[in-house]
């Protein structure tokens, strides 16, 4: 049938089963969108009101449903305002596609209005991207984006259009199997003997008596979970999770020791640094997780199971390296195993585990009109039951909510991981809300990320998207300050935040908004929240100078964690803020 190319780009969004489209017009994109009239009752079409925030929001999405997320925006300043988006996409290996509309190809290459070279800007954030100047080749070249997106390891993938191949005719026919010459999703590290591999990794399990696994977001990528959760069980192998690979086993499962790393738990990392063997799966060893390179793990053997064999052997000399699903692996590995138990290294795990406990902010007594960013998060925790999808901005809340909220859903916990972009829990928050419209959804930010996605609050009341918006405001850029607190001799400097009356801004877009100066009103305002059907901002208003603990700096060894001293109960630099407090 002949269709033009705008109609073709949305026959093939509604082919590969995306139903929703984040973005924002203008002049070279036009075509498109006024294809898309003919279209709304297939597709539904976001109005963001910044385009980075179309495309966290189409990554969102896809962490949330495992559908290929969409963005969409014009030339020049349009699609250079999703570079950032799809950096973070990049990072954390999301299945995006974004359309991005070009000057009409004849102007290609002479500074025509608004025109950028999008595909070279964003060539290196991208797992690929093209320009389309012939509308013949645009059939072809969706149907590869799709494809080369949620193939393999996940990620981004650009396709920015030129406006005549959007209005030209084309013959279409829908595109059902992709063959690329030269491309293929998972490729082999070296010359692989699988079943060598899988005896040699048998037979280090077989003989490590503290073993750990370092369980990452390639078994949420890989659908694995039922089959982790099996190797764990028969293993007996204590479990630490990344940042991003929180939710692949039940928290309140035994054998889970929750986050390890920068933040993570110190009897998570002190686990890491005195095992003897690492199983690593879907996970890429990155730098907050090891800590310095040269001490990492030193005694331990590695088995390292990824998707992608540019990651084995990268930061930590693999033993047994293999390339794969997570997913295919274990259901060849796990059979091999014997069923197996660790009560005195788990003992001893415990024991660290206790140590970290009455290290633990929740055990200082406050005075009743302070409130602290960890209570914020137990109460969320405790008064939704754990119930819901969090979406988290990145800084001291995003950590503070890795420790305190309990995750006992797959994939319950949506954030920045690689890139740590600032501004992510809202727009996150509207693409998982689309993701999963039946689900309880909380964007939990800080008062300066919150700052940098305040215009999505008109998004949310525009889609009518009852979404919880959590901030938790102490007037700084809170892990900056913590950072110069800590290493640079507290010489603040650009980190003091004015800030708006959030509650009164909620009520500018015509949104409930609420507001909470200690834990009794939090919880109250939680439950409000909770109970009124509609969107709903509330202001936690914390303590100003609170850290997080334990701290790994950077350089230092996972055993080299800054702690918080157990009585009376340093916070940071606002200890003495505390004492006089308490007076």
């Amino acid at each position: 049938m002949k269709l033009t190319g705008a109609q073709v780009i949305w026959e093939t969004i509604i082919q590969q089963g995306t139903n929703v489209v984040f973005g924002y017009p203008g002049g070279a994109i036009l075509p498109t969108y006024d294809a898309l009239v003919d279209y709304q009752d297939r597709v539904h079409h976001v109005l963001v009101r910044h385009e980075e925030n179309a495309a966290l929001a189409a990554d969102a999405y896809f962490r949330a449903t495992g559908k290929v997320g969409v963005c969409m925006a014009t030339s020049g300043p349009g699609a250079t305002n999703l570079v950032t988006g799809l950096a973070n996409a990049m990072m954390d290996s999301s299945a995006v596609v974004a359309i991005t509309g070009q000057v009409a190809s004849h102007l290609v290459g002479s500074d025509a209005f608004q025109e950028t070279d999008v595909t070279g800007v964003t060539l290196p954030i991208t797992k690929h991207n093209y320009l389309v100047m012939d509308v013949n080749e645009l059939p072809q070249v969706m149907a590869e984006a799709f494809y080369i997106a949620r193939s393999g390891r996940p990620g981004p993938v650009l396709v920015d259009i030129c406006k005549d191949a959007q209005q030209k005719m084309v013959d279409y026919e829908p595109i059902t199997s992709v063959q690329m010459r030269g491309y293929r999703a998972i490729k082999p590290h070296g010359r692989q003997d699988i079943p060598a591999l899988l005896q040699r990794a048998k037979e280090l399990i077989d003989h490590a008596r503290r073993p750990v696994i370092l369980a990452g977001q390639g078994i949420k990528h890989g659908n694995a979970h039922e089959e982790f959760r099996e190797f764990v069980e028969k293993s007996g192998i204590p479990v630490a999770t990344t940042l991003l690979g929180i939710g692949v086993l039940s928290e309140d499962h035994p054998l889970n020791l929750r986050m390890m790393g920068m933040h993570g738990e110190a009897y998570v990392n002190q686990a890491i640094a005195n095992a003897d063997l690492l199983i690593a799966l879907g996970m890429r060893f990155d730098d907050r997780v090891t800590g310095n390179l040269k001490t990492y793990a030193k005694n331990a053997r590695v088995i390292h199971v990824d998707i992608d064999a540019a990651e084995i052997n990268k930061n930590v000399p693999a033993d047994v390296g293999i390339v794969g699903n997570v997913k295919d692996v274990l259901r060849e590995l796990t059979p091999l195993i014997e069923k197996r138990s660790y009560p005195a290294w788990m003992e001893q795990i415990n024991e660290w585990r206790a140590d970290t406990k009455a290290h633990d902010v929740l055990n200082v007594e406050l005075p009743e009109d302070v409130l602290l960013a960890p209570h914020v998060m137990r109460a969320i925790w405790e008064e939704t039951k754990g119930e819901c999808t969090i979406c988290t901005d990145v800084g001291q809340h995003q950590m503070w909510e890795t420790q305190y909220f309990q995750h006992t859903r797959k994939n319950q916990l949506i954030t920045s991981g690689g890139l740590g972009t600032m501004g992510f829990a809202l727009p996150a928050a509207i693409g998982t809300k689309f993701g999963r419209p039946d689900e309880e959804v909380w964007a939990i930010a800080g008062d300066g990320g919150f700052q940098m996605s305040i215009p999505e609050l008109a998004t949310v009341m525009q889609e009518n998207l009852n979404i919880k918006i959590a901030i938790i405001n102490n007037n700084f850029l809170g892990m900056v300050r913590q950072w110069q607190e800590l290493m640079h001799n507290h010489r603040y400097s650009a980190v003091e935040m004015w800030t708006p009356d959030f509650v009164k801004l909620a009520q500018a877009y015509g949104m409930c908004g609420m507001r909470a100066t200690n834990i009794k009103e939090a919880r109250e305002v939680i439950r409000r929240a909770r109970e009124h059907n509609g969107p709903v901002l509330i202001e936690f208003v914390v303590e100003k100078e609170t850290n997080v603990f334990p701290m790994i700096q950077p350089g230092k060894s996972l055993n080299e964690m800054t702690r918080r001293p157990i009585q009376p109960a340093a916070l940071g630099g606002g200890m003495q803020f505390m004492k006089e407090k308490a007076q």
